[in-house]
Protein backbone atom coordinates (compact mmCIF):
# COMPACT_ATOMS: atom_id res chain seq x y z
CA UNK A 1 0.00 0.00 0.00
CA UNK A 2 1.15 3.30 -1.20
CA UNK A 3 0.37 6.83 0.16
CA UNK A 4 0.57 9.40 -2.66
CA UNK A 5 -0.92 12.94 -4.13
CA UNK A 6 -3.45 11.90 -6.74
CA UNK A 7 -3.23 11.81 -10.30
CA UNK A 8 -4.75 13.60 -12.88
CA UNK A 9 -6.95 10.60 -13.84
CA UNK A 10 -8.14 9.95 -9.96
CA UNK A 11 -10.74 12.31 -9.00
CA UNK A 12 -13.50 9.77 -10.37
CA UNK A 13 -12.50 6.78 -8.74
CA UNK A 14 -11.69 8.67 -5.55
CA UNK A 15 -15.13 10.55 -5.94
CA UNK A 16 -16.92 6.84 -5.94
CA UNK A 17 -15.19 5.69 -3.00
CA UNK A 18 -16.63 8.57 -1.15
CA UNK A 19 -19.79 8.17 -2.34
CA UNK A 20 -19.47 4.04 -1.43
CA UNK A 21 -18.78 5.23 1.98
CA UNK A 22 -21.70 7.59 1.61
CA UNK A 23 -19.40 10.43 2.25
CA UNK A 24 -20.06 13.78 1.23
CA UNK A 25 -18.22 14.43 -2.08
CA UNK A 26 -18.86 18.23 -3.30
CA UNK A 27 -16.42 20.52 -3.87
CA UNK A 28 -13.31 17.72 -3.75
CA UNK A 29 -12.98 18.48 -7.56
CA UNK A 30 -11.68 22.33 -6.52
CA UNK A 31 -9.00 20.57 -4.34
CA UNK A 32 -7.90 17.89 -6.62
CA UNK A 33 -4.18 19.15 -5.86
CA UNK A 34 -3.93 18.50 -2.14
CA UNK A 35 -5.94 15.36 -2.81
CA UNK A 36 -4.12 12.30 -1.31
CA UNK A 37 -4.79 8.59 -2.21
CA UNK A 38 -4.15 5.48 -0.95
CA UNK A 39 -3.18 2.55 -3.35
CA UNK A 40 -2.98 -1.54 -3.57
CA UNK A 41 -1.64 -1.94 -6.60
CA UNK A 42 -3.17 0.14 -9.10
CA UNK A 43 -6.30 0.37 -7.23
CA UNK A 44 -7.49 3.71 -4.78
CA UNK A 45 -8.43 2.08 -1.13
CA UNK A 46 -8.66 5.14 0.49
CA UNK A 47 -8.41 8.88 0.66
CA UNK A 48 -8.07 12.16 2.33
CA UNK A 49 -7.92 15.63 1.00
CA UNK A 50 -7.07 19.36 2.48
CA UNK A 51 -8.76 22.51 1.85
CA UNK A 52 -6.13 25.19 2.80
CA UNK A 53 -7.03 28.17 3.97
CA UNK A 54 -4.72 31.27 5.59
CA UNK A 55 -3.37 29.98 8.26
CA UNK A 56 -5.62 26.85 8.42
CA UNK A 57 -6.87 24.11 6.59
CA UNK A 58 -9.97 21.61 6.48
CA UNK A 59 -9.70 18.19 6.34
CA UNK A 60 -12.06 16.05 4.49
CA UNK A 61 -12.88 13.06 2.83
CA UNK A 62 -10.89 10.53 4.43
CA UNK A 63 -12.28 7.25 3.82
CA UNK A 64 -11.15 3.41 3.25
CA UNK A 65 -12.79 0.91 0.86
CA UNK A 66 -14.53 -1.52 3.33
CA UNK A 67 -12.73 -4.12 1.90
CA UNK A 68 -9.34 -2.45 3.16
CA UNK A 69 -10.02 -1.52 6.39
CA UNK A 70 -8.65 -2.64 9.72
CA UNK A 71 -5.23 -2.02 7.84
CA UNK A 72 -4.44 1.33 9.54
CA UNK A 73 -4.72 2.65 6.00
CA UNK A 74 -7.44 5.54 7.43
CA UNK A 75 -4.11 6.74 10.03
CA UNK A 76 -1.62 7.25 7.09
CA UNK A 77 -3.54 8.89 4.99
CA UNK A 78 -4.42 11.24 8.18
CA UNK A 79 -0.45 11.74 9.15
CA UNK A 80 0.22 12.13 5.66
CA UNK A 81 -2.75 14.83 5.44
CA UNK A 82 -1.33 16.82 8.76
CA UNK A 83 2.17 16.64 7.41
CA UNK A 84 0.75 18.41 4.52
CA UNK A 85 -1.13 21.00 6.13
CA UNK A 86 2.23 21.71 7.91
CA UNK A 87 4.57 21.75 4.66
CA UNK A 88 1.50 23.91 3.98
CA UNK A 89 2.30 26.59 6.95
CA UNK A 90 -0.95 25.70 8.56
CA UNK A 91 -1.35 26.42 11.77
CA UNK A 92 -4.64 24.87 12.50
CA UNK A 93 -6.29 21.73 10.73
CA UNK A 94 -10.56 21.80 10.94
CA UNK A 95 -12.77 18.90 10.38
CA UNK A 96 -16.17 17.19 10.42
CA UNK A 97 -17.62 14.03 11.21
CA UNK A 98 -20.93 12.67 11.91
CA UNK A 99 -19.15 9.39 12.15
CA UNK A 100 -15.58 9.26 13.29
CA UNK A 101 -15.61 11.42 16.34
CA UNK A 102 -13.97 8.87 17.92
CA UNK A 103 -10.77 8.07 15.47
CA UNK A 104 -9.38 11.74 14.90
CA UNK A 105 -8.41 12.36 18.95
CA UNK A 106 -5.61 9.81 18.62
CA UNK A 107 -4.27 12.40 16.54
CA UNK A 108 -4.50 15.38 18.36
CA UNK A 109 -8.10 16.59 17.39
CA UNK A 110 -9.99 17.99 19.72
CA UNK A 111 -14.03 18.96 19.77
CA UNK A 112 -14.80 22.94 19.76
CA UNK A 113 -17.78 24.34 18.27
CA UNK A 114 -18.54 26.26 15.09
CA UNK A 115 -18.01 29.58 16.11
CA UNK A 116 -14.24 28.78 17.12
CA UNK A 117 -13.43 27.85 13.47
CA UNK A 118 -12.11 30.93 11.24
CA UNK A 119 -14.52 32.35 9.35
CA UNK A 120 -12.78 31.13 5.45
CA UNK A 121 -13.57 27.58 6.53
CA UNK A 122 -16.75 28.28 7.85
CA UNK A 123 -17.30 29.84 4.53
CA UNK A 124 -16.14 26.16 2.66
CA UNK A 125 -18.68 23.96 0.84
CA UNK A 126 -18.42 21.36 3.95
CA UNK A 127 -19.35 23.92 6.37
CA UNK A 128 -21.95 25.79 4.33
CA UNK A 129 -23.88 23.07 2.48
CA UNK A 130 -22.19 19.18 2.66
CA UNK A 131 -22.54 19.04 5.94
CA UNK A 132 -24.95 18.70 8.31
CA UNK A 133 -25.32 21.25 11.22
CA UNK A 134 -25.01 18.20 14.24
CA UNK A 135 -22.07 17.20 12.30
CA UNK A 136 -18.91 17.03 15.16
CA UNK A 137 -15.90 20.08 15.06
CA UNK A 138 -12.62 19.41 15.55
CA UNK A 139 -9.23 21.13 15.48
CA UNK A 140 -5.85 20.30 15.97
CA UNK A 141 -3.48 22.42 16.57
CA UNK A 142 -0.27 22.40 14.37
CA UNK A 143 1.51 25.46 15.43
CA UNK A 144 1.41 27.96 18.11
CA UNK A 145 -0.02 31.03 17.62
Amino acid sequence: MQIEPAGPGDLAEATALLERNRLPTGGLAKYAATLLVARDQERIVGTAALELYTGAALLRSVSVDPAAQGQRIGIALTNAALTLAASNGVRDVFLLTTTAERFFPRFGFETITREDVPESVRASVEFTSVCCASAVVMRKRLAKE
